[in-house]
């Protein structure tokens, strides 16, 4: 990687043009954001050293959780999250101009599976026969028709990514509910957090914990942990522990500073109790203009 004057290097979930790069440029417009292939490499880089950021997708409104980051942040790296992002996704058909005239005789249409699934009873009602495959991005979907002139084939993305890959836009917001965001995590590998006085939302926590084996009331004990001190949970979700059937942990996100007393209380007593805690930090939230 060559030598830049900048004041932070910044990885995301490529290539140009996806969602995760537009939440990239809110928080860090002046700053070198590269592109990786996968949410491992970019979760990767920064657990290297390689970069001191990375900004990866982990929950859409719609689709849910993003399991790859979660499961890489528990079990493969030892990071923090300094902020997250909210954006809106809009999604619109895009084709090589070449085949913009005659779109509607298209024979695939590639994108990200949340995307193709964003936009299903489009699809289902206008292109119910035409298969459908799947890439690591949106933007990958919209690099690969760019690159195959001679097919007549689609790509679901952003308009950021048709002006990036030069294709023509032919059906525009074409994803199911208007009101679709996904949420991303800037990561890094200290426990610090991007503070931006001008639109910062509030904060949270978020906590990977393991509950003791063979417990009756294990997970009502843990809720009450946060309920008698009145820590709002914003979101519990299990993850599995790649251990065998039944084994999960829990990821929760708490809207409280890890640093308040109660939260250090609550996570004495978690640990008490028998619980393994891994905090990923407190964090603002920003919305993406």
């Amino acid at each position: 990687m060559e030598s830049k004057e900048w004041e932070n290097r910044v990885a995301y979930l490529g290539p140009e043009g996806t969602f995760t790069e537009l939440a990239t440029k809110e928080l860090f417009p002046n700053d070198w954001t590269i592109p990786f292939k996968t949410i491992p490499e970019c979760i990767e880089a920064v657990d290297s050293g390689q970069v001191d950021r990375a900004v990866v997708p982990v929950e859409n409104a719609l689709e849910g959780t993003v399991p790859l980051t979660i499961d890489y942040l528990f079990h493969e790296a030892d990071l923090y999250i300094a902020a997250e992002v909210l954006s809106p996704i809009e999604q619109h058909l895009m084709v090589h101009k070449d085949h913009a005239a005659h779109y509607s005789e298209m024979e695939r249409v590639y994108s990200h599976p949340h995307a193709l699934a964003q936009c299903h009873k489009f699809l289902h009602y206008h292109y119910r026969s035409v298969p459908l495959s799947q890439t690591t991005s949106t933007a990958a979907a919209a690099q690969y028709v760019s690159e195959h002139p001679e097919s007549n084939i689609a790509a679901i993305a952003n308009i950021a990514a048709a002006k990036q890959y030069d294709l023509a836009i032919v059906e525009q917001n074409i994803h199911d509910f208007h009101f679709n965001h996904t949420r991303f995590f800037v990561l890094s590998k200290r426990n610090d957090r991007i503070e931006r006085e001008a639109d910062q939302g509030p904060i949270k926590t978020t906590l990977m914990i393991k509950l003791p084996n063979d417990r009756s009331g294990a997970l009502h004990q843990v809720l009450s942990v946060f309920a008698w001190r009145q820590i709002n949970l914003s979101k519990i979700e299990s993850r599995p522990l790649k251990t065998g059937l039944g084994d999960y942990f829990f990821i929760v996100d708490l809207l409280e500073d890890e640093h308040a007393p109660l939260m250090m209380g609550a996570m004495e007593e978690l640990r008490a109790l028998g619980c393994s805690v891994k905090s990923l930090g407190s964090y603002y939230t920003y919305q993406q203009k």
